[in-house]
């Protein structure tokens, strides 16, 4: 297994970034979740709504590519991106990789 690393930048005020490992086949959801990372995920992180969005600046050829069905749910998500992606569909699959957080205290709950 390929270890890789993540550079995760967020827009939310106060919030260092951070640079962590991510293994090949992981998600960048689930290394968010692991290291306490708050990235909302109210569909369970199955490719069923947009709140784990997030912006991909670097290594966007690092990850699988996105689905028809993750560009339907992009587009719901809030200030989208030509490089919006969703955090649950983000899986590595080579090379290092950056991403931006949207600011995630806009949403209610968990």
């Amino acid at each position: 297994m390929n270890i890789y690393k993540i550079k995760i930048n967020f827009e939310e005020k106060g919030l260092e970034p951070r640079e962590l490992a991510i293994a090949e086949g992981e998600s960048v959801l689930d290394v968010c979740l692991d290291n306490g990372i708050e990235l909302q995920h109210n569909c369970g992180g199955v490719c069923g709504c947009s709140t784990c969005h997030v912006y991909v600046n670097k290594g966007e050829d690092n990850i699988q590519e996105i689905s028809d069905k993750e560009e339907d749910f992009i587009d719901r998500a809030v200030n989208p991106r030509i490089n919006s992606r969703l955090g649950c569909q983000c899986v590595m699959i080579d090379g290092d990789i950056e991403i931006t957080i949207p600011d995630q205290s806009q949403f209610l709950g968990h």
